[in-house]
Protein backbone atom coordinates (compact mmCIF):
# COMPACT_ATOMS: atom_id res chain seq x y z
CA UNK A 1 0.00 0.00 0.00
CA UNK A 2 1.16 2.82 -0.83
CA UNK A 3 -0.16 6.60 0.29
CA UNK A 4 -0.96 9.96 -1.83
CA UNK A 5 -2.76 12.99 -1.10
CA UNK A 6 -4.45 16.07 -2.45
CA UNK A 7 -1.79 17.33 -1.66
CA UNK A 8 0.49 16.08 -4.08
CA UNK A 9 -1.48 17.91 -6.46
CA UNK A 10 -1.84 21.04 -4.70
CA UNK A 11 1.75 21.31 -3.62
CA UNK A 12 4.15 19.52 -5.55
CA UNK A 13 7.28 21.04 -4.01
CA UNK A 14 6.93 19.21 -1.17
CA UNK A 15 7.34 16.32 -3.31
CA UNK A 16 10.52 16.95 -4.84
CA UNK A 17 12.43 13.92 -4.78
CA UNK A 18 15.61 14.87 -7.20
CA UNK A 19 18.59 12.95 -6.01
CA UNK A 20 21.64 14.70 -4.38
CA UNK A 21 25.10 14.28 -5.91
CA UNK A 22 25.70 11.59 -2.93
CA UNK A 23 22.32 9.32 -3.66
CA UNK A 24 23.81 10.09 -7.07
CA UNK A 25 27.13 8.08 -5.75
CA UNK A 26 25.59 5.71 -3.88
CA UNK A 27 27.37 7.78 -0.85
CA UNK A 28 24.39 8.94 0.51
CA UNK A 29 23.28 7.61 4.21
CA UNK A 30 26.06 5.52 4.87
CA UNK A 31 27.51 5.16 8.20
CA UNK A 32 30.64 6.59 8.08
CA UNK A 33 32.03 6.16 11.09
CA UNK A 34 32.11 2.08 10.81
CA UNK A 35 33.63 3.32 7.48
CA UNK A 36 36.13 5.12 8.75
CA UNK A 37 36.62 2.43 11.21
CA UNK A 38 37.43 -0.60 8.78
CA UNK A 39 39.95 1.71 6.54
CA UNK A 40 41.55 2.59 8.91
CA UNK A 41 42.17 -0.57 10.00
CA UNK A 42 43.27 -1.96 6.53
CA UNK A 43 45.50 1.07 6.40
CA UNK A 44 47.35 0.58 9.81
CA UNK A 45 47.80 -3.44 8.34
CA UNK A 46 49.44 -2.22 5.37
CA UNK A 47 52.07 0.38 7.54
CA UNK A 48 52.19 -2.31 10.02
CA UNK A 49 53.15 -5.22 7.54
CA UNK A 50 55.20 -3.24 5.57
CA UNK A 51 57.63 -3.08 8.66
CA UNK A 52 57.43 -6.55 9.65
CA UNK A 53 57.74 -8.26 6.14
CA UNK A 54 60.39 -6.24 4.94
CA UNK A 55 62.78 -9.44 4.30
CA UNK A 56 60.49 -12.36 4.17
CA UNK A 57 60.73 -12.53 0.41
CA UNK A 58 63.70 -12.32 -0.90
CA UNK A 59 63.93 -9.63 -3.62
CA UNK A 60 60.63 -8.13 -2.91
CA UNK A 61 60.19 -6.49 0.18
CA UNK A 62 57.06 -4.69 -0.59
CA UNK A 63 55.55 -8.00 -1.22
CA UNK A 64 52.95 -8.07 1.42
CA UNK A 65 52.18 -4.59 1.30
CA UNK A 66 51.24 -4.13 -2.27
CA UNK A 67 49.35 -7.47 -1.78
CA UNK A 68 47.10 -6.13 1.15
CA UNK A 69 47.00 -3.20 -0.17
CA UNK A 70 45.44 -4.29 -3.73
CA UNK A 71 42.61 -6.71 -1.21
CA UNK A 72 42.20 -3.76 0.75
CA UNK A 73 41.12 -1.58 -2.43
CA UNK A 74 39.21 -4.33 -4.24
CA UNK A 75 37.61 -4.84 -0.87
CA UNK A 76 36.24 -1.77 -0.49
CA UNK A 77 34.89 -1.11 -3.76
CA UNK A 78 33.20 -4.73 -3.13
CA UNK A 79 31.73 -2.51 0.22
CA UNK A 80 30.24 0.17 -1.86
CA UNK A 81 28.98 -1.90 -4.38
CA UNK A 82 27.32 -4.09 -2.26
CA UNK A 83 25.87 -1.30 -0.19
CA UNK A 84 23.54 -0.04 -2.73
CA UNK A 85 21.94 -3.13 -3.13
CA UNK A 86 18.83 -3.67 -1.05
CA UNK A 87 20.48 -6.71 1.53
CA UNK A 88 16.41 -8.02 1.59
CA UNK A 89 16.84 -9.22 -1.76
CA UNK A 90 19.41 -11.87 -0.04
CA UNK A 91 15.95 -13.40 1.86
CA UNK A 92 14.82 -14.71 -1.50
CA UNK A 93 18.30 -16.34 -2.48
CA UNK A 94 18.81 -18.01 1.20
CA UNK A 95 18.25 -21.88 -0.52
CA UNK A 96 21.02 -20.44 -3.35
CA UNK A 97 23.06 -19.37 -0.90
CA UNK A 98 23.03 -21.51 1.78
CA UNK A 99 23.74 -24.49 -1.19
CA UNK A 100 26.84 -22.30 -2.80
CA UNK A 101 28.20 -22.31 0.78
CA UNK A 102 28.24 -26.02 1.47
CA UNK A 103 28.99 -26.99 -2.05
CA UNK A 104 32.19 -24.48 -2.53
CA UNK A 105 33.28 -25.75 1.05
CA UNK A 106 32.92 -29.32 -0.33
CA UNK A 107 34.67 -29.00 -2.84
CA UNK A 108 37.83 -27.81 -1.61
CA UNK A 109 38.04 -31.58 -0.62
CA UNK A 110 38.58 -32.39 -4.10
CA UNK A 111 40.29 -29.35 -5.61
CA UNK A 112 41.89 -27.26 -2.92
CA UNK A 113 45.41 -27.34 -2.82
CA UNK A 114 46.96 -28.77 0.32
CA UNK A 115 49.22 -26.70 2.79
CA UNK A 116 50.14 -27.20 6.44
CA UNK A 117 47.95 -30.67 6.55
CA UNK A 118 44.57 -29.09 5.37
CA UNK A 119 42.97 -28.66 2.01
CA UNK A 120 41.38 -24.57 2.92
CA UNK A 121 41.30 -22.66 -0.34
CA UNK A 122 41.50 -23.00 -3.76
CA UNK A 123 44.69 -21.81 -6.13
CA UNK A 124 43.59 -18.79 -8.38
CA UNK A 125 45.58 -16.85 -10.02
CA UNK A 126 46.14 -13.97 -8.30
CA UNK A 127 45.71 -15.02 -4.68
CA UNK A 128 44.08 -18.12 -3.01
CA UNK A 129 40.38 -18.12 -2.33
CA UNK A 130 39.25 -19.77 1.04
CA UNK A 131 35.47 -20.53 1.02
CA UNK A 132 35.54 -20.66 4.61
CA UNK A 133 36.09 -16.80 5.17
CA UNK A 134 33.18 -15.81 2.66
CA UNK A 135 31.22 -18.51 4.17
CA UNK A 136 31.21 -16.26 7.75
CA UNK A 137 28.96 -13.97 5.64
CA UNK A 138 26.97 -16.33 3.50
CA UNK A 139 25.81 -18.22 6.83
CA UNK A 140 24.38 -15.30 8.19
CA UNK A 141 22.54 -14.34 5.52
CA UNK A 142 21.16 -17.95 4.76
CA UNK A 143 20.39 -18.79 8.46
CA UNK A 144 18.86 -15.33 9.11
CA UNK A 145 16.56 -16.04 6.11
CA UNK A 146 15.69 -19.70 7.42
CA UNK A 147 15.20 -18.65 10.86
CA UNK A 148 12.65 -15.25 9.55
CA UNK A 149 10.63 -17.82 7.60
CA UNK A 150 10.43 -20.72 9.88
CA UNK A 151 9.69 -18.56 13.11
CA UNK A 152 5.85 -20.54 13.08
CA UNK A 153 6.26 -23.83 12.06
CA UNK A 154 6.69 -26.76 14.31
CA UNK A 155 7.34 -26.10 17.83
CA UNK A 156 10.01 -24.45 19.61
CA UNK A 157 12.39 -26.98 20.18
CA UNK A 158 11.86 -28.18 16.39
CA UNK A 159 13.12 -24.92 15.16
CA UNK A 160 15.88 -25.19 17.28
CA UNK A 161 17.07 -28.24 16.53
CA UNK A 162 16.51 -27.48 12.51
CA UNK A 163 18.25 -23.84 12.92
CA UNK A 164 21.55 -25.42 14.77
CA UNK A 165 21.47 -28.24 12.29
CA UNK A 166 21.83 -25.96 9.35
CA UNK A 167 24.26 -23.62 10.79
CA UNK A 168 26.30 -26.45 12.37
CA UNK A 169 26.41 -28.46 8.57
CA UNK A 170 28.96 -26.04 6.96
CA UNK A 171 31.12 -25.58 10.46
CA UNK A 172 31.01 -29.90 10.24
CA UNK A 173 32.63 -29.44 6.51
CA UNK A 174 35.02 -26.78 7.68
CA UNK A 175 36.30 -28.37 10.45
CA UNK A 176 37.27 -31.68 8.47
CA UNK A 177 39.50 -29.79 6.48
CA UNK A 178 40.81 -28.98 9.58
CA UNK A 179 40.25 -25.60 10.18
CA UNK A 180 38.95 -24.61 14.20
CA UNK A 181 39.42 -21.72 14.03
CA UNK A 182 37.00 -20.75 11.77
CA UNK A 183 34.47 -23.89 12.75
CA UNK A 184 34.62 -22.05 15.44
CA UNK A 185 33.28 -18.80 14.05
CA UNK A 186 30.37 -20.25 12.35
CA UNK A 187 29.32 -21.61 14.98
CA UNK A 188 29.28 -18.88 16.75
CA UNK A 189 27.78 -16.58 14.50
CA UNK A 190 24.70 -19.35 14.24
CA UNK A 191 24.38 -18.67 17.78
CA UNK A 192 24.37 -15.15 17.47
CA UNK A 193 21.50 -15.41 14.48
CA UNK A 194 19.60 -17.94 16.56
CA UNK A 195 19.97 -15.08 19.91
CA UNK A 196 18.27 -12.54 17.92
CA UNK A 197 15.87 -14.68 16.57
CA UNK A 198 14.22 -14.95 19.68
CA UNK A 199 15.24 -18.95 20.30
CA UNK A 200 14.61 -19.21 23.78
CA UNK A 201 17.05 -19.27 26.71
CA UNK A 202 16.16 -22.56 28.24
CA UNK A 203 17.31 -24.00 24.22
CA UNK A 204 20.17 -22.35 25.15
CA UNK A 205 20.94 -23.65 28.47
CA UNK A 206 20.67 -27.29 27.17
CA UNK A 207 23.06 -26.20 23.55
CA UNK A 208 25.53 -25.11 26.48
CA UNK A 209 25.75 -27.79 27.89
CA UNK A 210 26.10 -29.60 25.62
CA UNK A 211 29.17 -27.86 23.76
CA UNK A 212 30.87 -28.39 27.55
CA UNK A 213 29.93 -32.10 27.42
CA UNK A 214 31.65 -32.01 23.61
CA UNK A 215 34.65 -30.33 24.68
CA UNK A 216 35.51 -32.96 27.38
CA UNK A 217 34.38 -35.52 24.72
CA UNK A 218 37.09 -34.08 22.60
CA UNK A 219 39.60 -32.87 24.95
CA UNK A 220 39.98 -35.83 27.59
CA UNK A 221 37.49 -38.92 26.85
CA UNK A 222 38.58 -39.50 23.11
CA UNK A 223 42.01 -39.32 23.70
CA UNK A 224 41.59 -41.42 26.78
CA UNK A 225 40.31 -44.08 24.76
CA UNK A 226 42.47 -43.83 21.77
CA UNK A 227 40.09 -42.54 19.65
CA UNK A 228 41.20 -38.60 19.49
CA UNK A 229 39.25 -36.14 17.15
CA UNK A 230 41.32 -33.52 16.53
CA UNK A 231 44.70 -33.84 15.21
CA UNK A 232 47.82 -34.07 17.77
CA UNK A 233 48.90 -29.90 16.79
CA UNK A 234 45.11 -29.21 17.25
CA UNK A 235 45.18 -30.62 21.14
CA UNK A 236 48.57 -29.62 21.72
CA UNK A 237 47.56 -25.29 20.48
CA UNK A 238 44.31 -26.21 22.61
CA UNK A 239 46.18 -26.94 25.86
CA UNK A 240 49.68 -25.01 25.59
CA UNK A 241 48.13 -21.23 26.42
CA UNK A 242 47.83 -22.93 30.22
CA UNK A 243 51.48 -22.69 30.36
CA UNK A 244 53.08 -21.92 27.18
CA UNK A 245 56.84 -21.66 28.44
CA UNK A 246 56.40 -24.94 30.13
CA UNK A 247 58.19 -26.98 26.61
CA UNK A 248 60.38 -24.00 24.94
CA UNK A 249 59.90 -24.85 20.64
CA UNK A 250 56.90 -26.61 21.31
CA UNK A 251 53.31 -25.86 20.95
CA UNK A 252 53.60 -23.04 22.93
CA UNK A 253 56.18 -21.14 21.40
CA UNK A 254 55.08 -18.82 19.17
CA UNK A 255 52.36 -17.44 21.86
CA UNK A 256 55.46 -17.42 24.63
CA UNK A 257 57.41 -14.66 22.03
CA UNK A 258 53.95 -13.12 21.05
CA UNK A 259 54.14 -12.20 25.34
CA UNK A 260 57.32 -11.36 25.09
CA UNK A 261 56.69 -9.11 22.23
CA UNK A 262 53.76 -7.16 23.38
CA UNK A 263 55.65 -7.11 26.96
CA UNK A 264 58.94 -5.27 25.90
CA UNK A 265 56.40 -2.72 23.57
CA UNK A 266 55.65 -1.43 27.05
CA UNK A 267 53.69 2.25 26.35
CA UNK A 268 55.16 3.96 23.52
CA UNK A 269 57.12 0.63 21.63
CA UNK A 270 60.18 0.05 20.17
CA UNK A 271 60.29 1.46 16.75
CA UNK A 272 62.35 -0.06 14.49
CA UNK A 273 64.25 -1.65 17.53
CA UNK A 274 61.29 -4.33 17.90
CA UNK A 275 63.85 -7.40 17.53
CA UNK A 276 60.94 -10.03 18.63
CA UNK A 277 59.13 -9.55 15.65
CA UNK A 278 61.62 -8.03 13.07
CA UNK A 279 64.01 -11.35 13.67
CA UNK A 280 61.70 -13.77 13.77
CA UNK A 281 61.05 -15.25 16.91
CA UNK A 282 57.11 -14.19 16.06
CA UNK A 283 57.06 -16.94 13.25
CA UNK A 284 53.55 -16.04 12.24
CA UNK A 285 53.69 -12.11 12.71
CA UNK A 286 51.78 -11.27 9.07
CA UNK A 287 49.00 -13.11 9.92
CA UNK A 288 47.52 -14.85 13.32
CA UNK A 289 50.53 -12.70 15.62
CA UNK A 290 50.10 -9.32 14.11
CA UNK A 291 48.82 -7.67 17.14
CA UNK A 292 51.84 -8.71 18.47
CA UNK A 293 53.85 -6.58 16.13
CA UNK A 294 51.75 -3.86 16.94
CA UNK A 295 52.37 -4.33 20.89
CA UNK A 296 55.95 -4.21 20.10
CA UNK A 297 56.59 -1.91 17.43
CA UNK A 298 53.88 1.00 18.96
CA UNK A 299 53.47 -0.13 22.64
CA UNK A 300 50.18 0.13 24.58
CA UNK A 301 49.63 3.59 22.61
CA UNK A 302 49.08 1.55 19.31
CA UNK A 303 47.35 -1.31 20.32
CA UNK A 304 44.52 0.67 22.04
CA UNK A 305 44.48 2.64 18.96
CA UNK A 306 43.57 -0.55 17.07
CA UNK A 307 41.33 -2.01 19.69
CA UNK A 308 39.42 1.63 19.59
CA UNK A 309 39.13 1.45 15.79
CA UNK A 310 36.96 -2.07 16.89
CA UNK A 311 35.54 -1.03 19.37
CA UNK A 312 34.02 2.02 16.68
CA UNK A 313 33.86 -0.87 14.01
CA UNK A 314 31.15 -3.14 16.47
CA UNK A 315 29.27 -0.34 18.48
CA UNK A 316 28.23 0.69 14.95
CA UNK A 317 27.06 -2.75 13.80
CA UNK A 318 25.19 -3.42 17.09
CA UNK A 319 23.98 0.63 16.32
CA UNK A 320 22.68 -0.80 13.51
CA UNK A 321 21.16 -3.83 14.86
CA UNK A 322 18.70 -1.30 16.35
CA UNK A 323 18.07 0.78 13.44
CA UNK A 324 17.03 -1.92 11.04
CA UNK A 325 13.83 -1.60 9.63
CA UNK A 326 13.37 -5.16 9.57
CA UNK A 327 13.80 -8.43 11.48
CA UNK A 328 15.67 -9.69 8.65
CA UNK A 329 18.35 -6.98 9.24
CA UNK A 330 18.42 -7.83 12.46
CA UNK A 331 19.65 -10.85 12.34
CA UNK A 332 22.53 -10.06 10.00
CA UNK A 333 23.15 -7.26 11.84
CA UNK A 334 23.99 -9.03 14.95
CA UNK A 335 25.42 -12.36 13.39
CA UNK A 336 28.18 -10.13 11.52
CA UNK A 337 28.34 -8.12 14.45
CA UNK A 338 28.83 -11.41 17.04
CA UNK A 339 31.17 -12.95 14.19
CA UNK A 340 33.56 -9.76 14.65
CA UNK A 341 33.49 -10.02 18.09
CA UNK A 342 34.20 -13.38 18.92
CA UNK A 343 37.53 -12.85 16.37
CA UNK A 344 38.64 -10.23 17.84
CA UNK A 345 38.17 -11.17 21.10
CA UNK A 346 39.90 -14.77 20.47
CA UNK A 347 42.88 -13.37 18.71
CA UNK A 348 43.91 -10.97 20.79
CA UNK A 349 43.45 -12.86 23.67
CA UNK A 350 45.46 -15.57 21.88
CA UNK A 351 48.50 -13.39 21.49
CA UNK A 352 47.75 -12.03 25.23
CA UNK A 353 48.30 -15.64 26.31
CA UNK A 354 44.71 -15.58 27.74
CA UNK A 355 43.47 -17.65 24.86
CA UNK A 356 44.19 -21.02 22.91
CA UNK A 357 45.48 -20.89 19.27
CA UNK A 358 43.27 -21.50 17.09
CA UNK A 359 44.25 -19.93 13.64
CA UNK A 360 41.31 -17.18 14.17
CA UNK A 361 43.02 -14.15 11.83
CA UNK A 362 42.43 -10.49 13.23
CA UNK A 363 39.85 -9.28 10.73
CA UNK A 364 41.19 -6.91 8.42
CA UNK A 365 44.73 -6.71 10.20
CA UNK A 366 46.14 -10.11 9.09
CA UNK A 367 47.35 -11.23 6.03
CA UNK A 368 44.93 -12.66 3.77
CA UNK A 369 42.84 -11.75 0.39
CA UNK A 370 39.87 -14.30 1.72
CA UNK A 371 39.85 -12.60 5.13
CA UNK A 372 39.75 -8.61 3.90
CA UNK A 373 37.73 -9.12 0.93
CA UNK A 374 34.81 -10.87 2.93
CA UNK A 375 34.85 -8.88 6.09
CA UNK A 376 35.01 -5.71 3.74
CA UNK A 377 32.17 -7.45 2.56
CA UNK A 378 30.06 -7.96 5.52
CA UNK A 379 30.33 -4.49 6.22
CA UNK A 380 29.07 -3.53 2.64
CA UNK A 381 25.72 -5.36 3.89
CA UNK A 382 26.12 -3.89 7.00
CA UNK A 383 25.92 -0.51 5.28
CA UNK A 384 23.35 -1.79 3.04
CA UNK A 385 20.97 -2.17 6.29
CA UNK A 386 21.77 1.54 8.00
CA UNK A 387 20.93 2.85 4.34
CA UNK A 388 17.80 1.02 3.77
CA UNK A 389 16.86 2.14 7.69
CA UNK A 390 17.55 5.83 7.20
CA UNK A 391 15.82 5.56 3.94
CA UNK A 392 12.58 4.03 5.14
CA UNK A 393 12.62 6.89 8.46
CA UNK A 394 13.33 9.68 5.57
CA UNK A 395 10.06 8.23 3.77
CA UNK A 396 7.79 8.35 6.98
CA UNK A 397 8.89 11.63 8.25
CA UNK A 398 8.78 13.06 5.09
CA UNK A 399 5.02 11.89 4.86
CA UNK A 400 4.30 13.20 8.55
CA UNK A 401 5.85 16.45 7.79
CA UNK A 402 3.96 16.65 4.70
CA UNK A 403 0.39 15.71 7.00
CA UNK A 404 1.18 17.92 9.49
CA UNK A 405 1.54 21.11 7.00
CA UNK A 406 -1.50 20.36 4.50
CA UNK A 407 -3.73 18.43 7.01
CA UNK A 408 -4.97 16.49 4.02
CA UNK A 409 -3.85 13.34 4.05
CA UNK A 410 -5.96 11.22 2.68
CA UNK A 411 -4.47 7.60 1.93
CA UNK A 412 -5.55 5.87 -1.37
CA UNK A 413 -3.85 2.99 -3.54
CA UNK A 414 -1.19 4.94 -5.56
Amino acid sequence: MMYATRARQARPELFDERPTIGERLGLAHMDWVLTFAAIGLVAFSVLVLGQATLKDVPGNPNYYVERQAIYGIVGIVGMLILSRIDYSRFRELRVGIYTFLCVSVALVFVFGFAARGSRRAFELPFFSFQPSELGKLLLVLALAGFVIDGARRGSPARRTIRYLALGLAPALLVFLQPDLGTCLVLTVGTLAVMYFGGVPWTHFAVISGGIVALIALVLVVAPAVGHPVLHEYQEQRLTSFLNPSAEPGGAGYQQDQSMVAIGAGQKTGRGDQATQTRLDFVPERSTDFIFAVIGERYGFGGAALVLSLYALLIWRALRIVTLSKNRYGMLIAGGIAVELLFQVFVNVGMCLGIMPITGIPLPMMSYGGSSVLATFLAIGVLQSINIQARLSRRGRFAWGRLCKRTRACVPIRN
